[in-house]
C-alpha cells in the first residue's frame, strides 16, 4: 500500500463488544474510501491488518497496533482472523501462532465510526473538535 500523506486515524468498534481501537493509515486511497464509508457514500465494510504487538500512542489502552501498511477492508474473510478487541488483549501472548494466524486480524463485526485526531489527552471524534 503507498504510504504517502499525512496520517489519517479511524476508530471501529465490533459490536457486541463495547470496546473501540484505532488504527492509522496514510495511503491517500485508503483514507478516501473510510472517509465515504464514514459519509454513507459507500457501503459500510469491516477491517483488516497484520498486527504488531505493541503499543501504539494513538490508541490506548491497547497492548497492540495494526501495520498502517497493513490496513485493506474487507467484505468477507476466513474465520481464523476473527476476533474481538478484547480478546486480542487477553491471548496477545498466542497471536501470530495458532491464535489469529500470520498476525492478520479481520475482527468480522468490526465497523469504522468516526475519523479522529489527537486530542492532548486521547483522540477525539472531528465532529467533537
Amino acid at each position: 500500500m503507498p504510504s504517502s500523506g499525512a496520517p489519517a486515524y479511524f476508530r471501529f468498534d465490533a459490536p457486541p463488544d463495547p470496546a473501540t481501537f484505532i488504527f492509522e493509515t496514510r495511503d491517500p486511497a485508503l483514507i478516501a474510501e473510510a472517509r465515504a464509508i464514514l459519509a454513507g457514500q459507500r457501503a459500510s465494510r469491516h477491517i483488516m491488518g497484520r498486527l504488531v504487538k505493541r503499543p501504539a500512542p494513538y490508541n490506548p489502552p491497547w497492548s497492540y497496533q495494526l501495520d498502517p501498511e497493513s490496513i485493506a477492508f474487507f467484505s468477507s474473510a476466513t474465520e481464523v482472523c476473527d476476533a474481538a478487541i478484547a480478546g486480542v488483549e487477553a491471548h496477545l501472548a498466542e497471536a501470530c501462532g495458532s491464535f489469529l494466524p500470520g498476525c492478520v486480524w479481520c475482527p468480522w463485526r468490526s465497523r469504522l465510526v468516526a475519523e479522529v485526531r489527537p486530542g492532548q489527552r486521547t483522540f477525539l471524534p472531528l465532529s467533537l473538535r
